[in-house]
C-alpha cells in the first residue's frame, strides 16, 4: 500500500489529475477521484496580516481537498494564541506553533508550506523549504530583488515540488475570461495596459529605537536584511514602506495589477526599457519615517514597443474608467478599450459609449471590498490540485509566470531609486552597461540567512 507522502511525491493522478483543474468539481466529484483521500497537512508561516487570509483558506478547503492546517509559524510569538484559537474553530485542529521556520521544515509530517512573510523573506524560505522536499505557496511579490526571484525558480526546478505564487486573479474565473477575450482579439491588438493602484494611505509617524518586545524574536524578524535597531514604525505591516524589507506599495498591492497587466499584454518575457519616477507629497519626513514613495509612476516598454503602464497613488484620489477604478487595469487595443475592476470586466468598442462584452453589467459594486485580497479559495485550491497531480502544469500561477510578474516593481524601484531609464538585458538578467543599477539586483545578505548563486 502507498505511503501517504510516497503518494503526494508522485504523480498518481496523471493526465485525470490535469483535466481536474481548479473550478466546476464538487466536494462530492473530487472525493471519488483516486488518491483524493491521501491528507496534506500544511503549516502557515507569517500568521499576521495576510496570514491571516492564508488560515481563513486553508480551514475553509480541508474538506473538498482534505488539506488540514497542522503548524502556525512566526517570529513574533504575541499571534499564536489568537491564531490557533482560530484553527481550532474552523477546522477542529489544534495546530503546533513554532517561531522558528526551520523546525518547520524539519517536521516530515509537513508537505507544504504557505509563506504570508514580510517579502524580504519571501524567496529564502521558499528555498529552505524547497530544499527540505516541500511544495510552497509564496505570497507575491515572490522575491524582494530580481536575483532572488532566479534562484528560486532554479530550486522549484533542482527539488521537483511544485510552487504557486499568491497572484490570486490567476485562478478568478472572470478575470481569466477578460484575459481569454484580450488574447483572442476582443479589442483587437492590445499595446498598451495600465495598472493603478489608488489606495490613500496616511503618515504612520516616528519613534525612536527600542528594544523588540519579548514575543518577537527579532534577529529571525530580519533574517537576510541589513541589520538595524529595532524600531516599532518598522516591523509589522510598517515594513512595506522601507527598502530593507520591502517594496513600497508599487511592490505592494502593484504586483496584482502589474501581473494582470502582463498577462493582458501577453508578454512571457522581461521588458526592454524601465522609467519610474515619483515620491512622498503629503508629508514632511519628520511626520513620517517612510522611504518608500507614495505616488509612483512606471513605464515599461518592451521589445516590440508595447508599453505597460502603473500608477501608485497613495494620496486623495478619483477612480478612473467608467467602473471607478482604483484597484484594477484597463487595456488599450487598436479596436477599443477593456476596463477591469476586481473580478468585473466591460469592454468598449472604439468610440462607442456601451460596453459591447464583459462579466456582467449589472453587478454591484458596492459589495466588494475593493481593498480586500483578491479572489476566495479557488487559487490555494489550485496548489492543492497540483499537488496530487504532481505536475507544474496543473498551476495557475507557477514560480516562473510569478517571477516575471514580481520582477516588474522590482525593476521599477531599482529605476525609481536611481532617478533614470534604464535598458534591461532579459535573457542575462542585468542592466545593459549599468554596474550600479545591477548592484541593485540583489543584496547583501546577512549570515547566516545567505542566498547564493547554488540552491
Amino acid at each position: 500500500m502507498t505511503k501517504r507522502r510516497d503518494f503526494i511525491k508522485q504523480s498518481v493522478l496523471g493526465t485525470a489529475g490535469i483535466a481536474m483543474g481548479s473550478f466546476g468539481m464538487s466536494a462530492k466529484s473530487y472525493a471519488s477521484v483516486i488518491g483524493a483521500n491521501d491528507r496534506i497537512n500544511i503549516a502557515v508561516i507569517g500568521i499576521r496580516g495576510q496570514g491571516q487570509t492564508h488560515i481563513d483558506r486553508w480551514c475553509a478547503l480541508k474538506d473538498s481537498r482534505n488539506v488540514r492546517l497542522t503548524m502556525l509559524c512566526d517570529t513574533d510569538e504575541e499571534y499564536f494564541a489568537p491564531r490557533s484559537k482560530t484553527v481550532v474553530e474552523k477546522s477542529g485542529v489544534k495546530p503546533r506553533t513554532e517561531w522558528d521556520m526551520r523546525k518547520v521544515f524539519s517536521n516530515k509530517d509537513i508537505d507544504a508550506v504557505s509563506f504570508a512573510t514580510p517579502n524580504h523573506w519571501h524567496a529564502l524560505g521558499t528555498i529552505w523549504a524547497l530544499q527540505a522536499g516541500k511544495h510552497v505557496f509564496v505570497e507575491k511579490p515572490a522575491s524582494h530583488n530580481v536575483f532572488e526571484g532566479r534562484m528560486m525558480i532554479e530550486a522549484a526546478r533542482k527539488y521537483k515540488r511544485r510552487v504557486q505564487v499568491g497572484f490570486q486573479n490567476r485562478s478568478i474565473e472572470n478575470v481569466r475570461q477578460a484575459m481569454k477575450f484580450l488574447h483572442e482579439g476582443g479589442i483587437g491588438d492590445v499595446y498598451m495596459a495600465r495598472g493603478l493602484c489608488i489606495k490613500p494611505r496616511d503618515p504612520f509617524g516616528t519613534a525612536p529605537d527600542s528594544n523588540p518586545p519579548a514575543s518577537l524574536h527579532y534577529d529571525m524578524w530580519l533574517g537576510p536584511a541589513a541589520y538595524q535597531p529595532y524600531n516599532e514604525k518598522r516591523v509589522h505591516y510598517n515594513w512595506h514602506w522601507f527598502w530593507n524589507t520591502g517594496n513600497g506599495d508599487t511592490g505592494n498591492q502593484g504586483p496584482h495589477q502589474f501581473d494582470i497587466a502582463r498577462w493582458g499584454l501577453n508578454k512571457n518575457e522581461h521588458p526592454v526599457t524601465i522609467y519610474s519616477t515619483g515620491g512622498i507629497f503629503r508629508w514632511k519626513p519628520e511626520e513620517c519615517a517612510q522611504e518608500t514613495p507614495s505616488e509612483q509612476i512606471s513605464i515599461i516598454r518592451y521589445a516590440d514597443g508595447k508599453i505597460l503602464e502603473f500608477e501608485t497613488r497613495g494620496g486623495y484620489s478619483n477612480g478612473e474608467s467608467s467602473l471607478d477604478t482604483r484597484i484594477g487595469n484597463i487595456f488599450y487595443g487598436t479596436e477599443g478599450y477593456l476596463e477591469l475592476d476586481g473580478a468585473t470586466w466591460k469592454a468598449f468598442r472604439k468610440r462607442e459609449k456601451e460596453p459591447f462584452a464583459g462579466s456582467g453589467f449589472n453587478e454591484d459594486k458596492a459589495t466588494n471590498d475593493p481593498l480586500a485580497p483578491p479572489g476566495g479559495t479557488e487559487h490555494y485550491a489550485n496548489f492543492l490540485d497540483a499537488i496530487r497531480a504532481g505536475s507544474d502544469d496543473v498551476l495557475n500561477c507557477n514560480i516562473e509566470e510569478g517571477v516575471l510578474s514580481s520582477d516588474l516593481p522590482l525593476l521599477a524601484n531599482v529605476s525609481y531609486r536611481l532617478k533614470r531609464e534604464l535598458t534591461f538585458d532579459g535573457k542575462k538578467e542585468k542592466f545593459v552597461n549599468d554596474s550600479e543599477a545591477d548592484a541593485m539586483l540583489t543584496r547583501e545578505y546577512r549570515k547566516p540567512y545567505e542566498i547564493t548563486d547554488r540552491v
